[in-house]
């Protein structure tokens, strides 16, 4: 079913000028009333350097430059939906649309998140219009388009007048020497809490600067200074420097109907205005409670904004700047950029705060369109699951029940198991035991707890909301966003030398529960290190894998394509609850050495029983005679006869013992995925 509802409809100049958004006309939106979220395959592309499908949209670009603009756009993506389709998966997530900061010490805004305006779209990609024809040619296609969302910050657009001169000085005092340490803290200790007295007796050794753009973080707020001592809160400045599109925020357009009277984000009052988060990376120097409250009021480091969420005002306009977003693209989801810097619901479930209010209105929104299973799944860039989690838990407050995150993107998962699994070897109960602690199972497990996993369930086991109010309809504990690599990290293949390494990871990725997400480029073999270099451009192929642009053609390509198609042949490896029933707890030249096991069980169709080796040996199901001699244990009956469906598999098969047990040899950094014969 299709309904109208009303959009603006205007694209930008092409150097990014100040025309405005015209008043709305009618836009049809897809119901996605039969969208079950778990048998969806994620997309992530980074529009810039996917496809460069419209020359005149290259202002700026210099391809050669891993930092600057490189041309994608939104046409670019347009033009390979058929290799996107031909892929297999069902739902793009693509990087920011609106108007940024265009540069920055050296570097473009190519990515999107140094938004200067929640409500006009960048020009580098495109305009309104092709917007929206990119989220309908998608849809015609039978893929939905998840938007990337940045509300924690904004871009660069004032600095703090330190000194009082008005102009952005680069260094006020040398260094790596906060200057509220040389002239309160070392003189006046009495007024500093411990936390700040150890970064002021450390701060030398952290070699940072203290500038105007980005000053440290300071409890009472950036303060001015200057040789004579300290003159109050510092003045914030904006600059208006339209070249690089760094001034004030322009007001919105009469249409989106903000009152006269009502301040927008030019300003300061909407911003902390505290400086730059500096315990990152030295986090355990410091109390838990001074890290989080750097981390939720404090700027983000490059001298990005922090954005006051908690003002009624900034609350409401972000608000109504994202509902505007699903209403004129049609978007079917948002992943949402920074979530832990905003709110603390891992201490205070039941206070409302920012995102119980914006999580809330964007499935209400949702529901007013006419669109079911509103997608929102968080970026929590941290390995504490328990934290990370804590923003999937909705609670109670004086106005009645609010929700949260529909899901997280289980960085957890990502530090604790891919990576320390696949990457370095380590034991398989690392896997099980972040299940554990997701859903609360067995609790008084001893590996897990020795080794630090939270007992659970760290992620809430019921919906937010039903399918036809907006939301999913899904617990969150099931929908977690699972994946090897992002736009923020290496790629996983940097520095590994052994591609089975991939292979092993990628089989665990589209076999486990939850939802698989895929980097652009992951099916090239890129292979990139940390930030620009890890935003490869996917229009150029790889030179060093010989592979064309888009190729189809090889082995990883071929891989990814045979394990969607696995996942879509089998629906228990999409909605399927989990049982573990094999897992090592120790590393090294075992019988068993990295194996995992577990079923997936689904009603109405067959269980399927995966067996991953995440070691450089061919491994089996079983203990060594010396421990035992033990097999893994299925629920399936005696003398069922299992058949290999991998891709690319030998199509080995295996039978069920008289005591259910099964012996499952699988080759070095492989996978079997066994289903009734």
């Amino acid at each position: 079913m299709m309904i109208r509802t009303l959009i603006a409809v205007l694209a930008l100049s092409a150097c990014g000028g100040a025309s405005d958004l015209e008043h709305p006309i009618d836009r049809p939106h897809q119901a996605n009333h039969d969208v079950d979220w778990r048998d969806q395959v994620i997309y992530q592309i980074m529009v810039d350097r996917f496809a460069n499908g419209d020359p005149n949209n290259d202002f700026g670009v210099q391809p050669s430059v891993p930092g600057k603009f490189h041309g994608g756009d939104w046409q670019g993506i347009i033009d390979h939906l058929d290799y996107l389709q031909e892929l297999g998966v069902t739902a793009l997530w693509i990087s920011p649309v609106v108007k940024n900061v265009e540069e920055d010490a050296g570097f473009d805004s190519y990515h999107g998140y140094w938004t200067q305006d929640f409500l006009r779209p960048n020009a580098h990609f495109g305009d309104l219009s092709k917007l929206a024809e990119l989220v309908d040619k998608a849809h015609e296609k039978k893929m939905l388009v998840i938007l990337d969302v940045v509300t924690n910050h904004m871009g660069q657009l004032f600095y703090y007048d330190i000194n009082g001169n008005g102009q952005p000085d680069d260094t006020v005092s040398g260094g790596g020497f906060g200057h509220t340490c040389l002239q309160i803290c070392t003189q006046q200790p009495q007024l500093c809490s411990a936390d700040e007295l150890t970064y002021c007796a450390q701060g030398k050794g952290y070699l940072e600067r203290i500038i105007e753009w980005d000053p440290d973080y300071d409890p009472r707020g950036v303060q001015g200074w200057t040789s004579l001592g300290f003159s109050g809160p510092a003045d914030v400045r904006f600059t208006n420097w339209p070249k690089t599109n760094r001034t004030p925020p322009p007001r919105p357009p009469a249409w989106f109907n903000w009152p006269d009277d009502k301040p927008w984000f030019d300003d300061p009052s909407w911003y902390h205005r505290k400086g730059r988060v500096y315990v990152w990376w030295h986090e355990g120097d410091y109390s838990n409670e001074f890290v989080r409250t750097q981390e939720t009021t404090g700027d983000f480091p490059g001298g990005l904004k922090d954005l006051d969420t908690d003002n009624a005002d900034t609350k409401e306009a972000l608000i109504q700047s994202f509902e505007y977003w699903i209403e004129v693209a049609d978007f079917d989801g948002f992943r949402i950029d920074t979530v832990k810097h905003i709110d603390r619901p891992e201490i205070a479930r039941n206070v409302r705060g920012f995102w119980g209010d914006f999580t809330d209105r964007m499935r209400a929104k949702a529901k007013q369109l006419g669109k079911q299973n509103f997608f929102i799944f968080g970026e929590g860039f941290d390995g504490k699951d328990d934290l990370i989690g804590s923003y999937t838990f909705g609670g109670t407050d004086a106005k009645g029940k609010f929700g949260r995150f529909d899901s997280m993107f289980y960085f957890a998962q990502k530090y604790r198991g891919i990576d320390a699994v696949f990457g370095q070897g380590q034991p398989t109960k690392n896997l099980e035991c972040l299940y554990n602690s997701r859903i609360g199972r067995n609790p008084s497990d001893a590996y897990c707890a020795t080794n630090g996993y939270p007992q659970g369930p760290d992620y809430q086991t019921t919906p937010h909301a039903a399918s036809a109010d907006g939301g999913i309809g899904l617990p969150p504990s099931q929908v977690l966003v699972n994946f090897l690599d992002n736009h923020d990290l290496p790629r996983f293949m940097f520095e590994k030398t052994d591609p089975n390494v991939l292979r092993a990871a990628l089989m665990y990725l589209f076999t486990w529960d939850g939802i698989p997400c895929v980097y652009y480029g992951t099916e090239q073999d890129f292979a990139g290190g940390v930030d620009p270099k890890n935003r490869e451009d996917m229009f150029l192929g790889n030179v060093a894998k010989s592979h064309a642009p888009f190729a189809t053609d090889h082995a990883t390509f071929k891989l990814v394509q045979g394990l969607i198609d696995m996942r879509k042949q089998l629906p228990a490896l999409r909605r399927g609850t989990v049982s573990p029933v094999w897992s090592t707890t120790q590393s090294g030249a075992r019988r068993d050495s990295g194996i995992f096991a577990f079923e997936r069980s689904e009603p109405g169709a067959d269980t399927v029983l995966v067996v991953l080796n995440s070691s450089n040996q061919t491994s089996e199901t079983c203990a060594a005679p010396a421990d035992g001699g033990a097999c893994a244990h299925t629920t399936l009956p005696a003398g069922t006869q299992l058949v290999d469906k991998m891709p690319g598999s030998d199509g080995m098969t295996f039978t069920v013992q008289g005591n259910g047990s099964i012996d499952v040899t699988v080759p070095a950094r492989s996978g079997r995925v066994l289903v009734r014969k």
